[in-house]
């Protein structure tokens, strides 16, 4: 199976480049299934149904998310309802969503990390709970891990190793050059990155942060322009094995 995990899409800049490049990338590498992270494709901030639509109607098959997905109380009754749209498995149970589900036999998993970001569920744990649960079920294992530190990321790698097909890391907007397959068989790299304006400091206007850096008052960080950043990253596995064959970063630069 060939995956696309496309990184943080940022805003309706993020949300015009994915629809642009993913109908050529569908054909171009012909794609078993897309995961895309969601978390700030409405203004920068949270998601919406109505930007979650655009986003299937572009080809993606599930949407991933994390921290900022309940900024907008509207997506609320749809993260209970039948669209593919996960929010982190480790929050506590009366949280309203699912962290995991199965796509065309991949299970599909959202975990949050704790370091630096909030105090949530361990996600190693929730991790342990959910594979014990699922043992058999389906090979291929795909986890979007929405986390701020790198050592917690590697760390989700390593313990996952062998377990799951690919250990992917959002949040920080900055992709990184450690793409690779574990020991065991699990493809991992610590941050995606991505989708949104190259000239921004992670996806937000250079200005406006710089002052709030500056001051130290809080203020609304609107979303960059310009030329966009497409980060994703393309892994084939067996679908027997549920190993990663192939691990390969995918970059574009939309004008």
């Amino acid at each position: 199976m060939r995956i696309l995990v496309i990184g943080d899409i940022i805003g309706k800049l993020g949300r015009d480049a994915v629809k642009e490049l993913l109908p050529g990338l569908l054909h171009e590498y012909k794609l078993d299934l897309v995961v895309a992270n969601g978390e700030n494709t409405a203004g920068g901030l949270g998601l919406t149904p109505n930007t979650a639509q655009e986003l299937f109607d572009s080809g993606v098959d599930v949407i991933t998310s994390g921290n900022h997905v309940w900024h907008h109380k509207e997506i609320l009754p749809y993260l209970d309802g039948n669209l593919p749209i996960l929010r982190p498995l480790n929050y506590p149970p009366a949280a309203p969503g699912r962290g995991y589900l199965f796509q065309d036999n991949v299970m599909v998993v959202n975990l949050i990390g704790r370091t630096f970001i909030g105090d949530f569920d361990c996600p190693f744990r929730a991790m342990d709970k959910l594979l014990a649960e699922f043992n058999g079920k389906t090979k291929v294992i795909i986890v979007d891990f929405h986390a701020e530190a790198t050592s917690e990321k590697v760390a989700m790698g390593w313990y996952l190793d062998g377990r799951i097909s690919a250990l992917l890391g959002t949040h920080t907007h900055v992709g990184t050059v450690d793409a690779h397959i574990l020991p065991k068989g699990t493809a991992y790299v610590t941050d995606i990155g991505m989708v949104g304006p190259k000239n921004s400091v992670i996806g937000n206007d250079v200005d406006s942060v710089l002052k709030r850096f500056l001051t130290q008052i809080p203020r609304r960080l609107p979303v960059g322009k310009g030329r966009v950043n497409f980060d994703a990253i393309l892994v084939e596995v067996g679908e027997d094995t549920g190993k990663a064959i192939a691990i390969k970063r995918i970059g574009r630069l939309v004008d």
